[in-house]
């Protein structure tokens, strides 16, 4: 089901992995360092392990937990993972989620040791509106283009990505907003230059945003 602006297609793949990571994406996102390492012993079976791995790995890969099944992940990166842990056989990965309770627990475990954030927490949502407003403002650009920004901005700043109607419905209030904003400052100027210009210029914005005329002269024109 589209969301908005979004495609089929496009809503699918967000958060989602859509094709197996490149080996530079591997070795960036999935290898796994010394501070990975330490939370990941702390399990005391390979497939725990692994699947601690694949999770640890998923969020800092994608920017969110896979909760319906965090074993939707590409076998290459599972096997690389399992390469770095030194287990044989990575299929015992798939007794992970056994115990249905055993992925949330990890995945809290990993937020709160790598502090990722919830795209509820108010500083961060702040932050968020502030930097998708100044965009939307400051960039002439399309409401997929200004998507792909904010889940860029989360990823970077380890906010975990909401759904995608949240995320939507928030570039499309951040664009309406830089609109009204763009529209009243040029009425502003219009005023100042020639009041009936300004009352034109305002009735003609009208007539755009109710699917009328997209151009000066075919508003002027029904006058």
């Amino acid at each position: 089901m589209p969301v908005e602006f979004l495609t089929d297609e496009q809503a699918e793949a967000y958060g989602a992995f859509t094709e197996v990571p490149t080996r530079p994406e591997l070795e960036r996102f999935f290898f796994l360092d010394d501070d990975d390492r330490d939370l990941i012993a702390l399990r005391r079976t390979d497939a725990h392990r692994l699947g601690m791995a694949v999770q640890i790995c998923t969020v800092r890969y994608i920017g969110r937990f896979l909760d319906e099944d965090p074993l939707a992940v590409p076998w290459e990166a599972v096997e690389y993972l399992a390469g770095q842990l030194g287990i044989a056989d990575a299929s015992c990965v798939k007794r992970y989620p056994e115990r249905r309770r055993t992925p949330y627990e990890h995945a809290a475990e990993i937020q709160e040791r790598f502090k990722y954030r919830d795209f509820t927490d108010r500083r961060w949502g702040r932050e968020f509106r502030g930097f998708l407003y100044g965009r939307a403002w400051t960039h002439a650009e399309g409401p997929v283009a200004l998507f792909n920004h904010a889940v860029t901005w989360l990823r970077k700043n380890r906010v975990l990505l909401p759904g995608v109607p949240v995320l939507a419905r928030q570039v499309s209030e951040a664009r309406t907003a830089a609109e009204r904003r763009l529209y009243e400052a040029v009425t502003r100027a219009a005023h100042r230059a020639d009041p009936a210009l300004a009352r034109r210029w305002l009735s003609c914005w009208w007539c755009r945003r109710a699917g009328g005329s997209r151009s000066w002269s075919g508003c002027a024109r029904r006058r």
